[in-house]
């Protein structure tokens, strides 16, 4: 497994590659990584030649109050469990590298941002949109493999990759939980033991939310979801049905829909959703 720093070297390893006619699989990642993170790998092993893996904390997503400096990086276990996944190439770069001086050009993000996390977290995804985009030039991939955890992100870089004619396939799997039913996130180390307990009403409420979804109304529904989960969260952000495809929200509750959630417990953000069929 080779370890790469820069965005030159990164990109000549996979030019060759390309040039031996071997086709690459990318999962970028910010590091800290956890099962879900490895289902991605594994997938990209079985649909590809060769598999690339990034690990880099992007500062440009991040806003001023949020937890950039406080992110969990875990370089030593990230790359052991890369090994383990049948990784060929790690690429983790500096923001120097990624974002040297001079900088001045990023992605104007659509409408698939304005609601969800897009609303509560301002430049969020133009962040998220622009080091995607070069990392996708930096690493040259056919495929590439998010979590739909992240639905609204995976959604966005699906919208840019066809908007920007990229030749490739963007592929979303299946969130992956807990044995206790929390949605796997690099983040769920901040909680607290008794916090935990209360980020378990989350996946719970979502799992009932598909039986209310048979005989509420869109509107009764995320009121329920709400007035269930309010007792166990500090703050909710959101609390959302969507258009699975658009993410706008609908006024009526129609199959398949999106139900996303955004909550605080604590001071830890946690994102879940599922999808009402």
């Amino acid at each position: 497994m080779e370890i790469l720093h820069t965005p030159h070297t990164m990109q000549q390893w996979s030019l060759a590659q390309r040039a031996a006619a071997q086709s690459i699989a990318f999962v970028p990642t910010m590091g800290a990584l956890h099962e879900g993170h490895l289902s991605l790998l594994r997938e990209g092993k079985k649909r590809a030649s060769r598999l690339v893996l990034s690990l880099f904390v992007n500062p440009t997503q991040f806003g001023p109050n949020e937890d950039f400096s406080k992110y969990p990086r875990t370089l030593e276990s990230d790359l052991e469990m890369a090994r383990q996944c049948g990784v060929d190439s790690v690429f983790f770069p500096t923001p120097q590298t990624m974002y040297p001086a001079g900088t001045e050009t990023f992605v104007e993000v659509g409408p698939l941002a304005d609601l969800l996390c897009g609303k509560s977290r301002p430049g969020h995804f133009r962040g998220v949109a622009t080091v995607v985009l070069k990392l996708f030039q930096i690493v040259q991939p056919q495929v590439a493999l998010f979590g739909l955890k992240d639905y609204q992100q995976f959604k966005i870089i699906e919208r840019m990759t066809v908007d920007f004619n990229l030749p490739i396939e963007i592929v979303g799997m299946p969130i992956v939980r807990e044995q206790d039913g929390l949605a796997m996130s690099s983040r769920n180390r901040y909680l607290s033991e008794t916090e935990r307990k209360r980020a378990l009403h989350i996946p719970r409420t979502l799992v009932q939310a598909q039986t209310w979804a048979k005989s509420f109304s869109a509107q009764d529904l995320t009121a329920k979801v709400r007035q269930v989960l309010e007792p166990h969260c500090d703050t909710i952000d959101y609390i959302l049905l969507c258009d699975p495809k658009t993410l706008q929200p609908l006024d009526t509750l129609k199959t398949p829909a999106l139900l996303a959630v955004a909550c605080f417990v604590g001071k830890t953000r946690l994102i879940d959703n599922v999808i009402l069929a």
